[in-house]
């Protein structure tokens, strides 16, 4: 008999980021982080396993895949397996709302999802805190994607004390994220490389002491709805994290010439009294936090910048939820 379930998980973006690791098998990260999870960028996924099967099947998107993301699904639902005692090969579906690939976490919202619906195919019931330990050895931001709304994960030497947990509900902040989407193909440097490489920049030491400082700003900020102090240290956190993938061997330059010119009309937009900040993950498309009052002028003016192929409107979003639906 086949098991199956289905779960959705959002994307999330990170206001403090993740960027190097001190345990490369466990992924666990250097500095804690905080992020927000994305309502319209979302990952859907079915599992199903079945004694049929002699291997593994991975489709995304509506295409088989046979590379490397089928050989980390696999590696991870051996992880799932090993919980439930079961030998058994499943058959996985997955489908994004969003550009993979491309910096817009969708890793993240991809094994979060893999890791509630595997979990549920095969019996294994695991609470909130242990869901986003394993989601984390999948992704290690997939681990904020489990829980609801704006989150923490905290950094360990241990994978018992590397999770993620909510320091706010989706309703506590009309926050937005509008993703200004100048790039769809996926990008050439991975994120996993770009966190190995985080010792060869002569930034490293420096970045991690001010992420640990901004660490309690940015909660702080978050709790009291403070957009000033939240948009501050934000878009300096960013610009801190890219500056460190830039000077690493190899050297990593993630933006492009629309990214730039993003983060130059922002900022002049902010010159003008428009409240915006903007952060940028691991590639080329900005990320533009503002409140909901001012979200219609922004994203119109979004739009209307050279590059800018789509704007993707995001509240904070959900924790992953399991769904009556199949893939399959």
């Amino acid at each position: 008999m086949t098991a199956i379930a289905t779960a959705q998980s959002c994307a999330n973006i990170a206001f403090v980021k993740y960027w190097g690791r001190r345990d490369d098998a466990l992924r666990l990260p250097l500095n804690a982080s905080i992020s927000m999870n994305l309502d319209a960028a979302t990952t859907t996924t079915t599992v199903a396993f079945d004694p049929a099967l002699a291997a593994d099947e991975v489709t995304i998107h509506g295409a088989e895949d046979g590379g490397g993301a089928a050989r980390r699904v696999s590696e991870h639902l051996d992880r799932v397996r090993a919980l439930a005692g079961i030998a058994t090969r499943a058959r996985v579906a997955s489908r994004n709302s969003f550009p993979m690939g491309a910096g817009i976490a969708s890793s993240a919202s991809a094994f979060a999802a893999l890791t509630a619906a595997a979990c549920a195919a095969a019996g294994v019931e695991l609470d909130e805190r242990a869901l986003s330990i394993l989601a984390r050895q999948g992704s290690g931001s997939a681990c904020r994607s489990i829980p609801t709304g704006f989150v923490e994960w905290h950094a360990a030497d241990t994978s018992a004390g590397s999770y993620a947990e909510s320091i706010a509900p989706p309703g506590h902040w009309d926050l937005r994220d509008l993703i200004a989407i100048v790039q769809t193909a996926h990008k050439t440097v991975g994120s996993s490389k770009g966190n190995a490489l985080v010792s060869t920049s002569p930034f490293a030491a420096a970045r991690l002491a001010e992420a640990e400082r901004a660490l309690p700003a940015i909660r702080r900020a978050i709790l009291a709805r403070d957009f000033a102090a939240f948009g501050e240290e934000t878009e300096q956190e960013a610009i801190r994290m890219h500056a460190v993938a830039m000077t690493s061997r190899p050297s990593l330059l993630y933006w492009s010439p629309e990214t730039v010119r993003l983060m130059h009309a922002i900022r002049a937009w902010r010159d003008e009294g428009l409240p915006a900040y903007f952060t940028i993950d691991a590639g080329a498309n900005v990320h533009v936090l503002c409140e909901g009052a001012h979200a219609g002028a922004i994203g119109a003016r979004l739009r209307a910048e050279p590059g800018v192929g789509d704007v993707i409107a995001n509240r904070p979003g959900p924790g992953t939820r399991l769904l009556d639906g199949h893939l399959f």
